[in-house]
């Protein structure tokens, strides 16, 4: 049976309940089974910190609801018995009280035959009322599935260059500093192998003193991990009489966050040596910068996409809003005509004018097959993959620069013997393309120059988006286009003068120039990939910089106080 049917008793009385596991914090550890459970989920239940990696694989309109602890929890996630608090608008529809009990919401959401999924944080074998719940539908009658995992204890050290074993093989023991008991501090103290520690950030000296007191050495290695496997995350290396200091020394302790949980590894495994080499996750070239993608929001993502790859935090801010043109009759003419026979090309030069073109399709039900006949010409590699994501594969696209003159460079001059018609249809912005009309003149084609669309300025961004981007709150923008220099300077201000500013070609350079901006890296061809490239490896030579002169790796927001750098113009 597949593990998305229903068992036979679990009919629309009985409902399902799927638990499970959303590893510890990054979205990418999530299991092929675990999207697929939450893709079907008629309701979600899930911890505040859970949702954020889960509610993007639910299906619109899923009924979402979190616990929240108990009156009688403290500041460590996961103490108190869990209650059920609905947070969105759609819940309401579920018909559950606003706040019950964990086990007892799961078991009342599941009737009337739908699917619940209950999410937890890492892996449901280790949550503390997973079990208590399972329990609770087994005598409800309702059936229920386990998706494992990541847990924390085994993914925070993963991510944090932490082996636990070798070629040597070593004991693993796994201990939850809040309900350890004196035995197990015994146990574990006496025992040579790796201990990973669960605790929180100011509960970690007593961890360690309690290890010392068992009986292991004060200067055995530890590390400690605290937001793991996000790009949050930050390790310590210590050991077990020095964590205290270390923490103080780094200004992390004392600190109103000391109730955040860490992931602690204690042994010969964990020695900063080591860790050294094996830091992959922390060592990626823009890891925990946070990255300004002003942009239009539909053509941000793959860019975000490709940040995060390298360890970046994208931050989308849409500079330009797409709208139809205010007359639309020409679009519609032109349209028609590429069904009729009127055009020998059309040129994209913009994801948007593929958008504007596809859109109109639509409209009269036409598909890609109505552009059997006509050549296409595209400028850009997100314009090309746009295209073919239509289903139109480009005839042509520049060899060289992707601009219009790189275009123009390419195109073949109209040729009456094989070039039955003359006439190549321009769909564009609302911003003038003379360059590009005025060179397929002069090769002498005619040309139907269309307003497509109109690109006006956005809204401006929140306030404390405004206030990071002009203090410095950002490690750097990314600039694709030059009227993306403009608008954001025109809707947020000018980005301060430690933010690094990435253009995608000399165009977008002066005009950030212009602007009084100094520009730090510039893609080598004009791609939105080759851009954020060219920013990972300026995030590589000033991290092996930092390094080889023996400072720490910071950021650039990371400045010291007064420290402002002074632009040129």
């Amino acid at each position: 049976m597949s593990p998305t049917t229903l068992p036979a008793a679990a009919g629309p009385e009985h409902g399902h309940v799927t638990f499970l596991g959303a590893g510890p914090g990054d979205p990418g550890l999530l299991t092929l089974r675990a999207v697929e459970a939450l893709a079907s989920a008629d309701v979600l239940v899930a911890e505040h910190e859970v949702l954020d990696v889960v509610r993007a694989h639910a299906r619109p309109g899923v009924a979402v609801v979190h616990p929240d602890p108990g009156p009688s929890s403290d500041s460590f996630p996961g103490t108190g018995t869990p209650q059920l608090t609905v947070v969105d608008g759609a819940s309401t529809t579920v018909g559950l009280p606003a706040v019950r009990d964990a086990a007892h919401l799961v078991m009342e959401a599941a009737r009337g035959g739908r699917r619940v999924v209950r999410a937890v944080s890492g892996d449901p074998g280790l949550d503390t009322y997973a079990a208590e719940e399972m329990l609770a539908c087994v005598a409800a009658g309702v059936p229920f599935e386990v998706v494992p995992g990541v847990a924390a204890a085994v993914g925070v050290p993963a991510y944090a260059g932490v082996p636990l074993r070798d070629a040597q093989g070593a004991d693993v023991r796994f201990v939850d500093a809040r309900t350890a008991s004196d035995r197990c501090w015994t146990e574990v103290g006496a025992s040579d192998g790796t201990v990973v520690v669960s605790t929180s950030l100011d509960s970690v000296a007593a961890a360690a003193g309690e290890l010392v007191a068992a009986g292991r050495k004060p200067d055995t290695p530890l590390t400690v991990t605290v937001a793991g496997t996000t790009t949050r995350q930050r390790t310590w290396s210590a050991t077990l009489g020095t964590i205290a200091q270390t923490l103080k020394q780094a200004k992390v302790l004392p600190s109103p966050d000391g109730g955040r949980p860490v992931i602690a590894v204690v042994g010969e495994r964990s020695a900063a040596a080591q860790r050294d080499q094996l830091s992959w996750f922390e060592s990626k070239p823009l890891f925990g910068w946070k990255v300004l993608v002003p942009r239009t929001k539909e053509q941000a993502a793959s860019l975000s996409d490709q940040l995060r790859s390298y360890g970046a935090v994208p931050h989308e801010v849409p500079t330009i809003a797409v709208e139809p043109p205010r007359t639309p009759q020409q679009m519609e003419r032109a349209v028609k005509g590429l069904v009729t026979g009127r055009y020998e090309w059309i040129a994209f030069t913009s994801v948007n004018a593929v958008k504007a073109v596809r859109e109109k399709f639509e409209e009269y039900g036409l598909d890609a097959r109505a552009f059997a006949g006509i050549k296409v010409a595209a400028v850009g590699e997100q314009t090309a993959n746009a295209l073919i994501a239509f289903g139109v594969k480009p005839d042509l696209v520049p060899s060289g620069e992707q601009s219009a003159a790189g275009l123009l460079e390419d195109w073949p001059p109209y040729d009456p013997v094989f070039d039955p018609i003359d006439r190549v249809f321009l769909p564009r912005a609302d911003i003038a393309t003379e360059t590009l009309v005025a060179g397929l003149i002069e090769l002498g084609w005619e040309v139907d120059d269309v307003t497509a669309y109109r690109t006006v300025r956005a809204s401006p961004p929140p306030a404390d988006t405004r206030e990071a981007i002009k203090g410095g709150g950002f490690d750097a923008v990314l600039f694709t286009s030059s009227s993306t220099v403009r608008n954001l300077v025109g809707i947020a201000g000018k980005p301060h003068n430690v933010t690094v500013i990435a253009c995608i070609g000399p165009a977008t350079a002066k005009t950030a120039e212009e602007h009084g901006l100094r520009v730090d890296v510039m893609a080598p061809e004009p791609s939105v990939h080759k851009l954020a490239e060219a920013l990972a490896n300026f995030g590589l030579r000033r991290r092996a910089a930092a390094q080889e002169a023996g400072d720490p790796v910071t950021r650039p927001s990371e400045r010291r106080p007064g420290a402002r750098r002074r632009r040129t113009t």
